[in-house]
């Protein structure tokens, strides 16, 4: 079943996220979602606390226009803004929406983007650069960002390329869900990467995954099992051919073949069935789930990003249950 998008049901999800304590909402991007500035500043404006987390996908904004739209918002929002880097996960969707680099290549171009928009942001004097896909002369950037140096930085991607990206500009590189033996690992190779760069400490990690909690376990695999009743093994073929040249989205689908429905405990691959992207999903009852993202705080995550079926529902279950957990295990800690 798809709920389609409306301005009531946007609403709904921001209002639960504020009061469920998120510091920052996901605008999602791709062809079936409505366009993510515009879409961003409205819900900007009819919040009062949460920032939005808008893509900045190189090659469809040129970059002095994408700083100056950046640094607005931020100044408008009074700093309540962040900028998800990404590449795009599926070719034929990139091709069709006019970007015609294959996804190396944009992976260079978002490099000398971003690369373009710290260096507008930092500097009073005007700038002249000369890249392999921008040329500014004399450029002066205004307004200047409310958050000094800039808004901060995601970035998610498991590609090499994404990883360098992420080591040298990035303040927090995100994971979609894994094996706690594979994150460990992938914290630590990032961390050596960024450590090139001076930064070994200064990235963070973060987490994006889907959660399903109930009061008892039985519940929660119920809900759980009930997203994907009916799904065709032909559904299932076409999400995993048309998200194919997605290195994160390849590492997904590999989890689901090698590992059968759970990675870890309360680990569940069944998502992966249904949608590209951050298909592993939590699923338990309030201590399970909990016992779940601690181990991912104790590897060195200090960033969740959460989302559930109905997105307000599950919110609104996670402050209430999984939450309060998480603030006692983690006392002085959590925002």
């Amino acid at each position: 079943m798809q709920i389609p998008p409306s301005l009531e049901l946007m609403d709904r999800v921001v209002d639960a996220a504020e009061r469920a304590g998120f510091s920052y909402l996901l605008v999602p991007v791709g062809p079936p979602c409505w366009e993510g500035w515009v879409t961003a500043s409205v819900l900007v404006g009819r919040s009062t606390s949460i920032k939005m987390l808008v893509a900045a996908r190189p090659g469809y904004i040129a970059p002095f226009l994408m700083a100056k739209m950046i640094s607005t918002f931020d100044r408008l929002s009074g700093g309540r803004i962040c900028v998800n880097l990404i590449a795009g996960q599926s070719e034929a969707e990139t091709l069709a929406e006019g970007v015609t680099l294959p996804k190396e290549d944009r992976y260079d171009l978002m490099e000398e983007e971003v690369r373009i928009l710290k260096e507008l942001w930092a500097s009073e004097n005007p700038v002249d650069i000369q890249g392999r896909f921008h040329t500014l002369e004399h450029t002066v950037l205004l307004p200047k960002p409310h958050q000094r140096p800039h808004p901060r930085l995601y970035l998610g991607g498991g590609s090499s390329q994404a990883w360098d990206i992420s080591a040298e500009h990035a303040d927090v590189h995100l994971f979609w869900g894994d094996t706690y033996e594979r994150i460990e690992s992938n914290i630590a190779e990032i961390r050596r990467r960024a450590a090139v760069h001076g930064r070994r400490e200064a990235i963070e990690f973060g987490m994006r995954l889907q959660i399903v909690c109930r009061e008892r376990e039985d519940e929660a695999w119920e809900a759980a099992n009930e997203l994907v009743r009916g799904v065709t093994d032909e559904r299932t073929a076409r999400v995993h051919e048309h998200y194919s040249g997605s290195e994160a989205n390849r590492r997904v689908q590999e989890l689901a073949r090698t590992h059968g429905d759970t990675i870890e405990a309360n680990l569940w691959t069944g998502i992966t069935r249904v949608r590209p992207g951050a298909g592993i999903a939590i699923v338990g009852n309030p201590t399970q789930c909990a016992d779940v993202i601690q181990r991912y705080i104790d590897l060195g995550c200090t960033s969740f990003c959460l989302s559930g079926y109905l997105h307000d529902e599950e919110a609104t279950r996670f402050a209430e249950m999984v939450r309060p957990l998480l603030r006692e295990r983690n006392a002085g800690r959590m925002n």
